[in-house]
């Protein structure tokens, strides 16, 4: 096991008109699991293949423990790697395909064998070892992807959004999986993905990018509870936080019938009178008057909860709020969108950036 440190690690394409990662610092602790996400084009899949000596590193460094693999080929950073695609052999069983690498190194074969039943036995593998894989799930395929990489006791283990095959029940199910499994092993591990909710529950930190720059690396909750700025506010939460363009006045800012307060330091902090209030649609208290006022265009019963699709009838704003359990409320209704206290989280418009509490 080890850390990775990416010391101002940056990659430039001819084809960008800016760098595909930009003078990336990350420090990954020995055993985290850390996520990386954002949009498409951000740089995930790229950092990581600078990582893994896939891509080479225009400036800067990236570091395994206390060595320098900058620029270090691929077969000696004692890394494994989890792909998309599962990239198993066809022709091969299932206990082939977990201890290719141990043959290729010449591993004895009492040890190569007692190394693929162990990964086996984590993965509940162990009836499926003769098997080709065309013979197996999707999620079979992948946790044989997973043992290929866990015989070979790496240092780090790569997954580039394994899970993006499977069907949303399977995914769900193997993303807890691979979590467990990552807790078991205390691994350092840097999974990439493009889905939030994904990494929101599955990584220690989340790393999230936006145009090859690292926007903020924090835990699930301080990424959900205190993001940065407005880009993480928006990117971060399913459905996404309501982000509503606001004005300042002398009595704090407005968004159509909404009004709140603003603190002498949030003022103080605005480039401009355009501030953002962002809310997130479970912070909505739906009542009758003082808040937002609004018209209910779709009501989504989920059973355990309710989500409330609204236009404001200031703004023609697209607003959601969550309700628990099953709501009265019906299509077409007018409600008041009150956002409950403490909640609030303001950006000035001009920069993004998160005004002070």
């Amino acid at each position: 096991m080890a850390t990775v440190n990416f010391k101002r690690a940056t990659r430039i394409y001819d084809s960008l008109d800016r760098p595909a990662v930009n003078a990336l610092d990350l420090e990954i602790e020995d055993g985290e699991f850390l996520v990386l996400v954002g949009p498409s084009g951000c740089g995930k899949s790229t950092t990581l293949r600078m990582l893994a000596g896939l891509e080479p590193i225009d400036m800067g460094d990236v570091h395994i423990g206390d060595r320098n693999v900058t620029f270090v080929p691929p077969k000696d950073r004692d890394i494994a790697m989890v792909f998309q695609t599962y990239a198993l052999y066809p022709h091969m069983t299932v206990a082939e395909n977990i201890g290719f690498h141990l043959k290729i190194v010449k591993m004895p074969k009492a040890e190569r064998e007692e190394r693929v039943r162990e990964a086996a036995k984590i993965l509940d593998l162990e009836e499926y070892l003769h098997r080709k894989p065309a013979k197996l799930s999707g999620g079979q395929r992948q946790r044989v992807a997973m043992g290929r990489a866990i015989v070979r006791e790496p240092q780090v283990f790569l997954m580039d959004e394994p899970l993006s095959n499977l069907d949303a029940k399977l995914r769900v199910q193997t993303r807890t999986q691979i979590a467990a499994l990552q807790q078991r092993l205390g691994v350092t591990t840097v999974y990439v993905t493009h889905d939030q909710v994904e990494a929101m529950t599955m990584g220690h930190r989340v790393a999230v990018l936006k145009d090859g720059i690292l926007q903020q690396c924090a835990t699930p909750r301080e990424l959900f509870t205190t993001p940065i700025n407005q880009f993480v506010a928006g990117f971060i939460g399913s459905p996404a936080m309501n982000l509503l363009p606001g004005t300042t006045n002398d009595a704090g800012a407005s968004h159509g019938s909404l009004q709140i307060g603003l603190t002498p330091e949030q003022r103080a902090s605005l480039t401009t009178g355009a501030i953002t209030i962002g809310v997130r649609p479970g912070d909505f208290a739906v009542k009758s008057e003082g808040g937002l006022d609004a018209v209910i265009d779709v009501v989504e019963e989920l059973g355990s909860e309710a989500f409330l699709y609204c236009t404001a009838d200031a703004t023609d704003n697209h607003i959601v709020a969550r309700v628990e359990g099953l709501s009265p409320a019906a299509r077409g209704e007018h409600v008041s969108l009150v956002p409950k206290p403490g909640v609030l989280h303001l950006f000035d418009a001009e920069t993004g950036h998160r005004l002070p509490a």
